[in-house]
């Protein structure tokens, strides 16, 4: 990817202080250059690393299977977060050949929060605010299980779990439209960073294209800024990777799922 020179220095960053961080609300284990974490209930694993320090070859697939093997024998579906750049050039040959599959590929963005605050209103008729209970976080729940046909009973207690710690603070943001939840996305301020992260934003396919992503991206931005994170930083879908780029956000890289599913789920 040919990136800027500020998107560099983006990149640098996200390599240093992002990359291998535990993640609030699960166990962590480092088990040689990676960070192992499984999640305190019933969610998936994660295999995490700013770099594989020289593995290669027979080593690295003897190390591959053996992360495997774990959550096969846990009973517990593993991502390994593969990132363009990660050494050696062959490692998703060797992550499939071990049965890891791969999933969507998506961009990373880093942008100035700064710079994102306050640059986009919701649009009319629709108000962002931050969650305020479960009952929100129910509705959410809803929005998502409608965008996506698929069952979402475990995002209430994640969203739960996060919001009250211990961990990196989270903000869960809606947007609503006659009462109902048009949007929904969250952002995760990573202490002891420059960062916030942000997720979700999954939108009701009837109220797309009206700019309420872009808003919800604004407003979070704003909450960043309001306690002292100076970068955002998302993973994008395809989809979400023109309005961010248009919103000012560099791509710096990009990242690809590697999933491990044990045959006994």
């Amino acid at each position: 990817m040919d990136i800027s020179s500020r998107a560099s220095a983006y990149l640098k960053a996200y390599d240093e202080q992002l990359r291998a961080r535990p993640m609030p609300g699960r166990t962590a284990e480092r088990i040689g250059p990676l960070l192992r974490t499984v999640s305190n209930g019933h969610g998936q694993g994660f295999l995490t690393y700013r770099d594989l320090g020289g593995l290669e070859g027979a080593e690295l697939d003897a190390f591959i299977e053996r992360q495997r093997d774990f959550f096969t024998r846990v009973g517990r579906e593993v991502e390994w977060k593969y990132h363009g750049y990660d050494l050696p050039a062959d490692l998703p040959e060797r992550l499939a050949a071990a049965g890891f599959e791969p999933r969507e590929r998506e961009t990373v963005f880093v942008g100035e929060s700064g710079e994102l605050a306050g640059a986009k209103a919701a649009p009319d008729g629709v108000r962002l605010r931050e969650a305020a209970g479960r009952d929100d976080l129910e509705r959410i729940r809803e929005l998502e299980e409608t965008v996506w046909d698929a069952d979402h009973g475990w995002l209430p207690g994640m969203l739960e779990r996060d919001l009250a710690g211990p961990g990196d603070p989270c903000a869960v943001v809606i947007a609503e439209a006659d009462g109902q939840v048009v949007c929904a996305a969250w952002a995760r301020f990573h202490e002891g960073t420059d960062f916030a992260s942000l997720w979700g934003g999954s939108t009701l396919k009837e109220w797309r294209g009206r700019g309420i992503y872009r808003a919800m991206v604004s407003y979070r931005a704003e909450l960043a800024v309001a306690r002292g994170f100076h970068l955002v930083q998302v993973d994008a879908s395809d989809a979400s990777r023109p309005i961010l780029a248009r919103l000012g956000l560099e791509a710096i890289t990009t990242t690809t799922p590697y999933v491990w599913v044990p045959p006994t789920l």
